[in-house]
């Protein structure tokens, strides 16, 4: 029996060996070389049963390099591998033509659980290649980070599809941008990409803003409108914030994607509902079923392909590449230059984020504007993290050293700096259900802890009522464990 032949391309001796190496102890056949011209030979000749090739070669670029085999052995799986480690990479390679992308640094036993799909992967069609957009535009997401990749190599995958995407982040974390990446790189970049906040729009008017309405179907509506469904035809609808969508109209979107049709507000004629939704939150979905705010039908109709969008505070290795990012774009908006040495970096890296990546370009576009100095140091970083209101009563003393941070103190000092996160007032619309849910949840944990799981000495600590504790558990998912110490 001939044993698969592996093809490997990167100007990288070191990586050649370690790749060949691990290679052949997996069983494979292997021939490695540092530039694309003998790659392309060995696949001229015919030989060879997959491609492993770098982006980045001495005399081509490897991405330019797939559409040509493609073209004349499109049976040839080719897996991409590349330190350049950006969206638009991992687009590139997948739109040209590429089984997988691998940013550097990788798992060996990755790539090796790779090649064995690549090998046993059944024949494609022929396959043609669709070029995304320029690679000189400026890309919508940054970041390097083992999360970031994850996600590029996603949206990459979904750019030829038009799968639902359901997208789950914290607030400030970039969720439209992400649903912006899909439409610009995707099947439908050609149509519109219409966006719409669920939580801002009064819930009497949702339907009408979501389907649109007819001259006189209510009070006011002297003319008729189109709806953003129509808008948003043959091209991407966003539905941010879907959590906050009401019940009526959680029915009626259910509806629309079940049949691919709706009718605007007092019309008659069905309307064809040609778009790809795209649906954003930053509530617990699941969470909301179990309490009746949401319908579980409507969500496993949403949530066809999920992606979690990490907070800031989960990958720490990108703020700097974010911080100097946004720099950059405050000078390209006639704001002055600014630079940060590596002791604001670090300082950066300590702060927890609570407004995520929005709060990191708040900050940098208020440091461009009104640090007189060049180079920030992590003491005027220290300065503008600072809680800018003066403490008084319980905080002042606490901050003053002269006893324990109270339970009041601590509460209003995450609460500050929550609001601080968000002065713009964007994206902030249930502040009072996330802090509740932010106390209760250790709350009840912690009084079970104390009562060794007694759930009926927990509602009488609690001040509940027996079922009003069990339910609460059972929707907060919290674990009881008798004789907890």
């Amino acid at each position: 029996m001939t044993l698969p032949t592996v093809l490997i391309a990167d100007d990288d001796r070191s990586i050649r060996t370690v790749l060949t190496q691990a290679l052949g102890r997996a069983g494979y056949q292997v021939r490695s070389t540092g530039n694309a011209a003998t790659l392309w030979r060995w696949v001229e000749d015919g030989e060879g049963d997959l491609v492993i090739t770098d982006v980045v070669m001495p005399d081509e670029n490897g991405l330019d390099l797939i559409p040509r085999i493609k073209k004349i052995r499109p049976e040839l799986r080719c897996i991409v591998m590349s330190a350049q480690s950006t969206l638009m990479t991992a687009v590139k390679a997948t739109q040209r033509g590429a089984f997988e992308y691998l940013p550097k640094p990788f798992d060996l036993r990755e790539l090796l659980s790779v090649v064995g799909r690549a090998l046993a992967a059944p024949s494609e069609p022929t396959f043609s290649p669709v070029e995304p957009k320029d690679t000189e535009e400026r890309l919508p997401l940054i970041g390097r980070s083992p999360a970031m990749q994850e996600i590029y190599r996603t949206i990459a995958r979904l750019t030829t599809a038009d799968l639902t995407v359901m997208i789950n982040g914290e607030s400030g974390t970039g969720k439209e941008l992400v649903a912006r990446a899909l439409h610009d790189y995707g099947k439908r970049r050609t149509g519109s990409f219409v966006a719409i906040n669920m939580a801002a729009i009064p819930r009497e008017l949702i339907e009408s803003e979501l389907f649109g309405h007819e001259r006189g179907a209510f009070t006011g509506a002297t003319n008729r409108s189109q709806g953003r469904f129509e808008q948003a035809n043959g091209g991407t609808l966003f539905l941010d914030e879907i959590g906050d969508m009401p019940p009526e109209a959680q029915t009626r979107l259910l509806r629309v994607l079940q049949e691919g049709e709706f009718t605007s507000v007092g019309g008659r004629q069905p309307i064809k509902a040609n778009v790809r939704i795209i649906a954003a939150t930053h509530r617990d979905l699941r969470n909301a079923i179990r309490q009746g705010q949401f319908r579980e039908d409507l969500f496993y109709r949403l949530n066809v392909v999920p992606i979690r969008l990490p907070p800031l505070r989960e990958r720490v290795e990108d703020i700097a590449l974010l911080a100097r990012h946004f720099l950059e774009r405050a000078r390209e908006d006639g704001l002055p230059s600014k630079s940060l040495d590596q002791s604001a970096v670090d300082r950066l890296k300590q702060h927890g984020w609570p407004g995520n990546v929005r709060e990191l370009e708040n900050l940098m576009r208020r440091m461009a504007a009104l640090c007189p100095e060049e180079v920030i140091s992590a003491e005027i970083i220290e300065t503008e993290l600072a809680d800018p209101l003066p403490a008084s009563g319980p905080v002042a003393s606490a901050q003053a050293g002269n006893g324990p941070e109270t339970l009041t103190s601590a509460v209003e000092r995450h609460i500050k700096d929550f609001l601080a996160a968000h002065n713009d007032g964007m994206g902030v619309t249930d502040v009072y259900d996330k802090i509740i849910a932010e106390v209760e949840r250790p709350l009840i944990r912690l009084t079970l802890a104390a009562t060794r799981g007694n759930q009926i000495k927990a509602a009488s600590m609690l001040g509940l009522n027996r079922n009003t504790l069990r339910k609460k558990i059972r929707d907060l998912e919290i674990p009881v464990v008798r004789g907890l110490m």
